[in-house]
């Protein structure tokens, strides 16, 4: 079989958000592929809705199904375990890709013999075909063979893994898989997966629709989900230890770290939770200090973090309660500026 395309689903069913999904699918242009409809134990209709297109269509879909949520990782790991494809391609199940789009990545495959291929996408607000604003996932400059100075590029911006295909071999041989539990898991998983690509290429088209939509993941901030976010950055760094990458890789997995673990999770947090918490603050600045007491001295990090960020952190290291009530009255200035 050429291609198996995994689709992890959790409580899709309202606004017809599913059917689209699957609609995009259903009717690729490519031959021999299948569907894993993976049902994460939601507790909608999407299990209903995802079992009439597998018997619509039997020769695509199949649905995967288990009683105990998992998150995303979970669904994800038992889609790789049931596909029989050559190729591995995701997506999400609010979003949805040109009829195309798999034709166009596998065909970049079979003329460069890259072993991962991914393309640009389109962020949309509402279900159509008609493209949104175009994201760059990963650059020219990363493609070709990966050599030692483009496996560091993909350390430090692995893009999303839902807008790419794999080969399946590299995935199975190396034992490649997502965590399971948390929000977050390409955090991890993109980066230790990029290590094992010998050739990555990519469309230049926005292929991929992303849908945002304000109750999505990435738009609700929780100091659960910042945990998670922490977790995954943590399971990153004890997967490339046991793959033996932290040697020769051991600046871009850092501030690779440092970015996950701590500067996008204090920001998100302090900028998008109701009533932060300053222990949690100071939990945060304890924990990166632990993993990486010289983490300022990354090169990276002075080129990436922006200034205004790095005073502040700054600031932290010396204080947390001096950083906490800063920032506090910073966010109050600028929603007080909003407001005239």
């Amino acid at each position: 079989m050429q291609l198996s395309v995994i689709v992890p689903v959790y409580n899709m069913a309202a606004g017809g958000k599913l059917e689209f999904c699957m609609d995009s699918l259903v009717n690729q242009t490519i031959e021999d592929y299948e569907i894993l409809a993976v049902n994460d134990a939601s507790t909608d209709n999407s299990l209903k809705i995802l079992r009439e297109y597998e018997e619509r269509y039997p020769d695509k879909v199949r649905v995967i199904t288990y009683p105990v949520n998992r998150r995303q990782g979970g669904a994800k790991n038992e889609g790789l375990k049931a596909a029989r494809g050559e190729w591995i391609g995701f997506i999400d199940s609010d979003d949805w890709v040109t009829a195309d789009y798999y034709e166009k990545l596998l065909g970049k495959a079979r003329e460069t013999g890259a072993d991962v291929v991914g393309c640009d996408y389109s962020l949309v607000t509402e279900h159509t075909f008609q493209v949104g604003k175009v994201v760059q996932n990963n650059t020219r400059e990363q493609t070709g063979i990966l050599d030692e100075e483009k496996h560091k590029m993909h350390i430090l911006r692995p893009g999303s893994m839902v807008i790419k295909v794999y080969r399946a071999d590299i995935l199975r041989e190396n034992r490649l898989c997502f965590p399971e539990g948390i929000f977050y898991e390409d955090n991890c998983a993109g980066v230790v997966w990029s290590l094992y690509f010998h050739h990555f290429e990519k469309v230049e088209e926005p292929l991929y629709y992303y849908y945002q939509n304000n109750v999505s993941t990435v738009h609700t901030i929780t100091e659960a989900r910042c945990r998670d976010r922490m977790k995954a950055a943590e399971l990153m760094i004890e997967e490339c230890e046991k793959r033996g990458a932290l040697g020769q890789f051991r600046s871009e997995i850092e501030y690779r770290f440092t970015e996950l673990f701590y500067v996008n999770t204090l920001f998100s947090y302090m900028q998008g939770v109701v009533h932060p918490k300053w222990s949690f603050v100071k939990e945060l600045r304890e924990g990166m200090v632990e993993w990486f007491p010289q983490f300022c001295e990354n090169g990276y990090y002075r080129q990436y973090v922006g200034q205004e960020e790095q005073r502040l952190i700054g600031i932290q290291l010396l204080s947390d309660t001096r950083f906490y009530y800063q920032y506090l009255l910073k966010r109050f200035v600028r929603k007080w500026k909003k407001r005239l």
